[in-house]
């Protein structure tokens, strides 16, 4: 199983569907085995959780810094 691709799948539909997003805070496992359609190991799970949780952050704060400079950088 690629962990990267199934991470930027699950980043992508918290930045598309706020339902979505919020569903993810309050369960992510839930939330991840939805779009992914599996049921994973918990190891797997939290890997990929953690993945999207650090990735939603680092392009948050590129989207704040960007704004201080005039456009995204």
């Amino acid at each position: 199983m690629d962990i990267k691709a199934k991470i930027d799948e699950v980043v992508n539909k918290v930045k598309s569907d706020k339902s979505f997003a919020e569903k993810f805070q309050k369960e992510p496992i839930k939330a991840v085995e939805d779009v992914l359609g599996v049921d994973l190991p918990d190891d797997v799970i939290n890997n990929i959780i953690d993945g999207v949780k650090a990735k939603v952050n680092v392009d948050n704060i590129k989207d704040k810094i960007g704004g201080l400079f005039g456009g995204n950088k």
